[in-house]
C-alpha cells in the first residue's frame, strides 16, 4: 500500500497564493490516552483453520452494485482438531453453506468445475451475524484432513459501512465506478481493495494476514470489458448472452487481503521480464503513454532481484490504473492497482520533480517480496511490509537517478515523519496497542521505518544488510513474519546481537534531539560535545569527519550518554568537523558553528544533506555576507537539480548584490537547464523583477514542452502585460494541465471576468484524484472575485459535491478553511455597498457559510 501524502502539493499552495486565498491551518490531535481500544493488546490472530485454496465464480449486478458469487473454500485445521469454522463475510446475503464431498480420500489442490459439479453437497448448520459465518462442520477434522465448504452468496458493498483511514479512505472492498454510465467523463469500472480486512466484503474467507491460500477466480463480464486478477489468465469462455467468463489462477499462496479483481475498458500495453508477462492497464487515451509511466518496471524487477539475491517470485506482474481509488496504490499479488494520479502524459511527466510515479511503482513492486512473499503476521508488525517498501523507493532512486536524488527523497521522507509526529503524536514502529489497524498506516510505519532501515544499512554495511534481507526472504517465503524474524536474519549474517537497535527503533518511539558544540582551545585537538535533549537517551553509532589540510579523517564513534565528549587529534584548527558524516540519523539538531564552516561544507562535504544544510544557512545570510552570497551563487550550478531549485527559490532578488550576481545565471538556467523545475524556478525569480525587457523570455517559455515552464512563463508575462497574457491563456486552454492550468487560472483571476468562470467549472469537472482538490481551490479563487450570485452559488455547490466525494475529513477541513475567508470578504464588501449589490453579496456569503456548516456536520458524522 502506498501512503499518499496528506499535504497539499506545492503546486496547489502556489495556486492559493496566486489567487489571494489564505493557507488553511489545521489542528490535529494525537489519539486520546483514554480511548479504551488502546488498552487492547493486538496479538496475531489465532489460527484454528487454514485456508488452503479459494475458488470463486462471480458476476456483477451493476444496477444494484452487487456481486453474485459462489465460493468453494478448501481448508485444513491448523493443529488442534476442530468441528467448527468461522469465516469473515461482511454485509452479505448468504443463501447456502454446504460441505462439498468429492470422490477420493484427499481434496484436489485445484478442484475443477467438473469435479465440483460431480461432488455431493451436504448442507451445514451455520449462524450469520452480518460479519462472520459460524459453521458447524459435519464431524471433527484433524490437521491431516482437508475439506471444502461451499458458500452461495451476494456481496453488497455499498450497504457495508466501515471506517477508513488517512491511508485507505474507504473500506467496502468492492467498488462500482459510474456503473450506470451517467457520467460521460468517467469510465465504467469495477475494482477491489482488500487491505486491511475488506476482501471479506466481496468473498467469504478468513481475512487475516497470517492466512495463505492459492486462488482461482472466474469473472463473468460483458464481452467488451477487460479483466485482471491475481495469477495467470488460464481461460476465456464466450457465453451465448454476450458475456465472457475469464478465469485467473494463482498457484502460489498469498494472503486474502492481496486478492484483487478489476473490470473495465482498458488499454493493455504489453511488456515482459525474463519471459514473464509485464502488462500495463491504463485508460485508452493514456495507452500511448503507458510505457512512459511504467516502462522502467522490467529494469526495477532486475535490480531488485539482483540486489536481494532472490528473483521476482510470481508468475506475472501487471499494473492497472483505476478511477476514484481509495488510496495511493496497492500491491495485490501479481496485479498492483494505482490511483489515477500516476496516469500522466509524457509532457506531464517532465514536471514530476519528486518522481512520484517512479517511487510508487517501485514501492508496490518491492512489496512482492516484502509483504506478498513474506507477509506481516499482524497489523502490529506492518513495518515488515511497509517500511521495506518505503525504503525500496530510496534504493531505486539511488540506482536509477543517483545518490543525490535518493538522499533528497530520504530527506523529504524524514521530514514528513517528523512533521506528522508533531501533530499526530509519536508511537513505536511495532505497536501492539492501537485504536484501529487502519491507524498503523502512518508516517511512522512508512517514512520513519524506511529511515530506520537506512540507518541499519549504514551500521551493518551494504553486503551484510542485503545478505540479511536475502536470508530473511529465503527463511520466511510464503510465511507470516514479525520484526524479530528480520533481526534474527541480520544477527545470523553478522554474528552481532542487534537487540539494542531493534529495542530502540522498533519497540521504542521518538528520535534524538542533539545540541552540538565544538572546542578548539586545547592545542592539537578538536573537541566535540554532543548533548541529547529530552528524557530518552539514544545509542547512536555515527561517523564524525574532521577536515583539515585538504583531507578528511573519519572517526567512528558511538553516542551513548546524555552528554558525550570526543577529542580528535589535529594539526591546527580544522576547517570543518562534520558530525554524522554520512547524514543517516533521524534527528533534530542545534549545530553551534560559524558561517565559514558552512561555506567550506558546501564546497567539500559530499552528501546531498551536507550541501543542502550549507545552502540553507547561506541563504539566510546572502544579503549581508559576501562568502554566503558566493556560496548561494555557486549552488545555482549545483550538480543536482533539486539543490539548484532550492538555491534559486531562496534568492532575495530585491537585494542589488544578489541580483547582480544571480541574474546572468538565472537567465541562462531559464533557457537551458535540462530540468524543467529549475527552468521554471528561474523564470519565477526573474518575474519578480517586473522588468519589461524580459517579455520575450516569458513568451519563449510558452513554447516549452513542460507545463511547469509554460505556467511560469505565462505568470511572468501576465505580471508585465495582462492584456497580452489573457488571449494567450485563452489559446492554451485546450491543453492546460498541471502548472499551466494554475497559471491560466491566475490570469483569469487577475482579469476578474465572469466570462471566465466556465473554465474553472470545466477544469473541476474534468479533474480526477488529487488534481480535483487543486481545481476546487482554483474555482474558489475566482468565486471570491465575482459578484454574480448564480455563478457563486453554483460554483460553491460544484466544489462541495467534488470534495465531499473524497469522503476524507482532511479534504473537507481544507476546503472549509478556504471558504470561510471568502464569505468574510463578501460580508465586508456587502457592508461597504448598498442596494441590490449589498443584497446579492449577503446572499452569497450566507450560502457559503451554510455550505461550510453542512460540510462540518458531514465531517462530524464521518
Amino acid at each position: 500500500m502506498y501512503l499518499s501524502s496528506k499535504k497539499v502539493p506545492a503546486l496547489l499552495l502556489a495556486g492559493i497564493t496566486m489567487l489571494g486565498l489564505c493557507s488553511p491551518v489545521f489542528s490535529q490531535t494525537a489519539e486520546s490516552k483514554e480511548d479504551p481500544l488502546l488498552n487492547i493488546y493486538r496479538a496475531s490472530p489465532t489460527k484454528i483453520n487454514n485456508v488452503v485454496h479459494t475458488k470463486l465464480d462471480v458476476r456483477f449486478d451493476y444496477a444494484k452494485r452487487q456481486l453474485i458469487g459462489k465460493a468453494w473454500i478448501t481448508l485444513k485445521p491448523h493443529f488442534y482438531p476442530t468441528d467448527s469454522l468461522t469465516l469473515d463475510a461482511k454485509g452479505m446475503d448468504i443463501r447456502t453453506v454446504s460441505l462439498v464431498q468429492t470422490a477420493g480420500a484427499t481434496v484436489a489442490k485445484f478442484p475443477s468445475d467438473g469435479l465440483l459439479k460431480a461432488a455431493r453437497t451436504t448442507p451445514l448448520q451455520y449462524e450469520y451475524d452480518g460479519k462472520t459465518i459460524r459453521v458447524k462442520l459435519n464431524k471433527t477434522y484433524s490437521s491431516n484432513d482437508s475439506y471444502i465448504v461451499y458458500v452461495d452468496y451476494t456481496a453488497k458493498p455499498d450497504e457495508w459501512k466501515a471506517e477508513g483511514s488517512a491511508a485507505i479512505t474507504d473500506a467496502k472492498g468492492l467498488y462500482f465506478i459510474n456503473p450506470d454510465g451517467t457520467d460521460p467523463k468517467k469510465p465504467i469500472q469495477i475494482w477491489t481493495q482488500g487491505e486491511t480486512e475488506a476482501s471479506s466484503v466481496w468473498f467469504p474467507t478468513i481475512d487475516k494476514t497470517n492466512q495463505r491460500t492459492t486462488s482461482e477466480i472466474s469473472m463473468t463480464v460483458d464481452k467488451k470489458y477487460v479483466t485482471l486478477s491475481n495469477g495467470k489468465l488460464i481461460s476465456q469462455k464466450a457465453n451465448a448472452n454476450g458475456t465472457r467468463t475469464d478465469t485467473w489462477r494463482m498457484e502460489l499462496p498469498h494472503a486474502p487481503y492481496l486478492f484483487m479483481m478489476a473490470v473495465g475498458e482498458f488499454a493493455v500495453v504489453k511488456d515482459s521480464w525474463r519471459g514473464k508477462e509485464v502488462n500495463y492497464y491504463v485508460e485508452k487515451e493514456y495507452g500511448p503513454h503507458a510505457k512512459a509511466i511504467f516502462g522502467n518496471t522490467p529494469e526495477m524487477m532486475t535490480f531488485f532481484s539482483k540486489m536481494l539475491g532472490y528473483d521476482y517470485p510470481w508468475v506475472k506482474y501487471s499494473q492497472i490504473v483505476v478511477r476514484d481509488y481509495v488510496s495511493g496504490a496497492m500491491e495485490n499479488t501479481t496485479a498492483s492497482i494505482f490511483g489515477d494520479f500516476v496516469q500522466k502524459t509524457d509532457r506531464e511527466l517532465l514536471d514530476d520533480d519528486e518522481r512520484l510515479g517512479e517511487s510508487v511503482i517501485a514501492h508496490e513492486l518491492f512489496h512482492h517480496w516484502f509483504g506478498d512473499l513474506a507477509t506481516c503476521e499482524s497489523w502490529s508488525n506492518l513495518t515488515m511490509n511497509e517500511s521495506f517498501a518505503d525504503y525500496s523507493e530510496y534504493l531505486w532512486f539511488e540506482h536509477k537517478f543517483g545518490k543525490d536524488a535518493a538522499d533528497e527523497h530520504g530527506y523529504n521522507s524524514m521530514h514528513n515523519y517528523m512533521e506528522s509526529a508533531q501533530y499526530r503524536g509519536d508511537h513505536h514502529l511495532v505497536r501492539f496497542h492501537y485504536h484501529s489497524q487502519e491507524d498503523m498506516f502512518d508516517a511512522i510505519t512508512y517514512q520513519k521505518g524506511g529511515r530506520i532501515l537506512h540507518m541499519l544499512r549504514n551500521y551493518l554495511g551494504d553486503e551484510a544488510f542485503f545478505k540479511s534481507m536475502n536470508l530473511y526472504l529465503k527463511t520466511n517465503a510464503f510465511k507470516a513474519t514479525e520484526s524479530h524474524h528480520f533481526r534474527l536474519a541480520a544477527e545470523e549474517v553478522t554474528g552481532q546481537d542487534l537487540n539494542w537497535f531493534f529495542n530502540q527503533w522498533y519497540f521504542g518511539k521518538g528520535y534524538p534531539t542533539l545540541d552540538i558544540a565544538y572546542d578548539y582551545s586545547k592545542p592539537g585537538f578538536a573537541g566535540v560535545t554532543i548533548e541529547q535533549k529530552g528524557e530518552k537517551i539514544f545509542d547512536l553509532p555515527i561517523a564524525i569527519d574532521v577536515y583539515e589540510g585538504g583531507k578528511k579523517t573519519r572517526h567512528k564513534v558511538r553516542i551513548t550518554e546524555k552528554t558525550s565528549h570526543f577529542s580528535f587529534p589535529v594539526n591546527g584548527k580544522p576547517d570543518f568537523v562534520n558530525v554524522d558524516g554520512d547524514k543517516i540519523l533521524i534527528l533534530e539538531k542545534t549545530d553551534r558553528r560559524n558561517l565559514a564552516t558552512y561555506v567550506f561544507q558546501y564546497k567539500n562535504a559530499p552528501t546531498y544533506r551536507d550541501r543542502r544544510e550549507a545552502i540553507e544557512e547561506c541563504l539566510k545570510q546572502q544579503t549581508g555576507n559576501a562568502d554566503a552570497r558566493a556560496t548561494v551563487i555557486a549552488a545555482l550550478k549545483d550538480k543536482f537539480e533539486g539543490l539548484r531549485a532550492i538555491a534559486i527559490a531562496g534568492l532575495k532578488m530585491d537585494n542589488n548584490d544578489v541580483k547582480t550576481a544571480a541574474l546572468p545565471i538565472l537567465l541562462d538556467l531559464a533557457k537551458n537547464d535540462p530540468a524543467a523545475p529549475v527552468r521554471a524556478a528561474s523564470l519565477k525569480q526573474i518575474s519578480k523583477l517586473k522588468d519589461p525587457q524580459y517579455v520575450a523570455l516569458f513568451e519563449a517559455a510558452l513554447k516549452d514542452r513542460s507545463y511547469l515552464v509554460e505556467g511560469a512563463g505565462l505568470v511572468g508575462l501576465a505580471d508585465l502585460d495582462l492584456k497580452k497574457a489573457y488571449p494567450l491563456a485563452k489559446s492554451m486552454e485546450k491543453d492546460a494541465r498541471g502548472a499551466l492550468g494554475t497559471a491560466i487560472a491566475n490570469v483569469y483571476a487577475q482579469n476578474g471576468s465572469e466570462a471566465d468562470v466556465p473554465y474553472f467549472a470545466t477544469n473541476l469537472a474534468n479533474s480526477t484524484g488529487q488534481d480535483k482538490i487543486g481545481a476546487a481551490i482554483l474555482y474558489l479563487g475566482i468565486l471570491g472575485q465575482i459578484d454574480n450570485t448564480a455563478l457563486v452559488t453554483k460554483g460553491v455547490d460544484d466544489v462541495t459535491d467534488a470534495i465531499t466525494s473524497f469522503n476524507n475529513n482532511w479534504v473537507n477541513n481544507y476546503i472549509m478553511n478556504l471558504m470561510q475567508p471568502i464569505a468574510k470578504k463578501k460580508q465586508e464588501k456587502a457592508a461597504a455597498s448598498s442596494g441590490e449589490l449589498r443584497n446579492e453579496l449577503s446572499k452569497q456569503a450566507s450560502h457559503i457559510l451554510q455550505t461550510v456548516q453542512k460540510i462540518k456536520e458531514q465531517t462530524k458524522e464521518d
